[in-house]
């Protein structure tokens, strides 16, 4: 057979745009969810009136608690199984997943589907990552993670507002619904990507993952619970203590076990470490903003869910833009003042809005201003902190660094949404004091400083790509 009539294999490679899609699809729905069922709450207890208001908060921790625990080992099991078959196992148990919160006739069997959307979520996340990081050329890889992070920053901000348009105009079954249509197009979209194998040997300590999963449910369930059994019950005493043994015995064991559930050895990059610590503090601060803003318009100025969630809508789409404009220029910036920046102004939106809250509405006097301010440190911090840890590590442990630092910031979340309720009263009243919710603001607001003044130590730009896609300067 002749050149000219043989026949020639060509395997075509997705489209930068393709494969940006499917990774920021898989992060925006995982995060999402982590809020966008924060005000359906009330109307879930409406639906399961047997089940108390305590038991209904679980719909948000346990998704955030089995979330984070996975996170890192996922990272490991992408290494395993190959990034393309954890991004179709995971994301197709997220999707059956909601569909089962949808269609759920008791809280026990919703719960039981939110620990299984967790599960499918926290498999999408590094596998997302290293769909991009596979299939992009080297020199795209900054700017492709900064619309990663991005994607992560507005699903955050955007969860509550979308979760009240929905809950307002169909019901709260309608913020699981969403995700099934999503789910499957992503799906479909993944047959772009090539297959590859698994690069790595060995199955997550399983025991170790019980063990992190363990100990985090067990801290968020002592600090939920701590105004109500009081902090001297030796419940809560035991929940605080028991969890903070596990974590520690976790991380004992994934500096034995030759395949951790943890990482830990990716923490001794100094600049990892510190986007950990940051990525932990800015996760607290993040989701205690964004819920306790959401209770806020609903409980105190009466406002419908509708217009609680456009009210954040301005917010959510300039942390999105800002999010992408700090992932353009990361490549020649330093990610230390952007996240220190980022974190200052969302200081300065909390100190506003601790100081002009009133009982009386004021959406363009304050509202408005202080939710494009916050959403804007949002942005910076989010897409500065993921793109510091993600290019702090030699390139084959990128998903497993990814992994790692969204499940701290995953932690961090779920801590501070268990500090939150344990500074708002239990009940709304008639006549709400504005106190808790200034206090839960000032919370936020001490979160987001310490991760400022920790973000000052990323201070070194991360690696400039050449021509080739070679780090011209690696980062520490």
């Amino acid at each position: 057979m002749s050149p000219d009539t043989a026949t020639v294999t060509v395997t075509r490679q997705p489209t930068y745009r393709t494969v940006v899609t499917l990774a920021s699809g898989a992060i925006f729905l995982s995060i999402l969810d982590a809020t966008v069922a924060n005000l359906a709450v009330t109307d879930m207890h409406a639906s399961f009136p047997g089940a108390s208001v305590t038991s209904l908060t679980w719909v948000i921790s346990l998704y955030a608690v089995v979330f984070a625990a996975f996170l890192a080992p996922a990272g490991r099991l992408a290494d395993v199984v190959g990034r393309r078959r954890l991004y179709t196992v995971g994301m197709g148990v997220f999707t059956l997943a909601s569909l089962g919160c949808a269609l759920a006739p008791g809280l026990p069997l919703l719960l039981v589907a939110r620990a299984l959307q967790g599960l499918g979520a926290a498999a999408m996340i590094p596998a997302s990552l290293a769909v991009v990081l596979a299939d992009v050329a080297p020199h795209r890889r900054p700017a492709a993670i900064g619309v990663w992070s991005a994607a992560a920053s507005a699903a955050a901000a955007a969860g509550p507002s979308l979760g009240g348009v929905l809950i307002d105009a169909v019901g709260w079954r309608a913020v699981f619904f969403i995700n099934v249509p999503l789910g499957l197009a992503l799906l479909a979209g993944i047959r772009a990507v090539r297959p590859t194998p698994g690069t790595a040997k060995g199955v997550p300590d399983v025991l170790g993952t019980l063990t992190l999963a363990g100990g985090t449910g067990l801290l968020v369930l002592g600090v939920t619970q701590g105004p109500d059994w009081h902090w001297t019950d030796p419940r809560t005493v035991l929940s605080l203590t028991a969890g903070a043994l596990l974590l520690a015995l976790a991380l004992v064991r994934a500096r034995r076990h030759p395949v951790p559930a943890l990482r830990t050895e990716l923490w001794r990059s100094r600049t990892f470490a510190l986007a950990n610590l940051v990525s932990l503090f800015f996760g607290a601060a993040l989701y205690a903003w964004l819920l306790v803003g959401a209770l806020f318009v609903v409980d105190v100025w009466h406002w419908s869910r509708i217009a609680a969630g456009l009210s954040m809508s301005p917010g959510a789409v300039l942390s999105a833009a800002v999010a992408v404009l700090v992932g353009r220029s990361l490549s020649r910036r330093s990610p230390g003042p952007v996240v220190f920046l980022g974190a200052v102004t969302l200081v300065a939106a909390g100190a506003w809005l601790a100081t002009a809250l009133t009982a009386q509405p004021a959406l363009w006097r304050m509202w408005i201003p202080v939710g494009l301010l916050a959403g804007a440190g949002i942005g910076a911090v989010s897409t500065g902190v993921s793109s510091a840890a993600a290019l702090s590590v030699e390139p084959r442990d990128f998903a497993g660094a990814t992994g790692l630092n969204t499940a701290v910031r995953q932690i961090g979340g779920a801590l501070g949404i268990a500090a939150l309720a344990a500074i708002l009263p239990a009940h709304s009243s008639p006549d709400p004091d504005l106190a808790p919710y200034t206090h839960v603001v000032l919370f936020s607001c001490a979160a987001a400083a310490v991760a400022g003044l920790l973000g000052l130590g990323l201070g070194r730009a991360l690696p400039r790509r050449g021509r080739f896609g070679r780090a011209v300067r690696p980062v520490a």
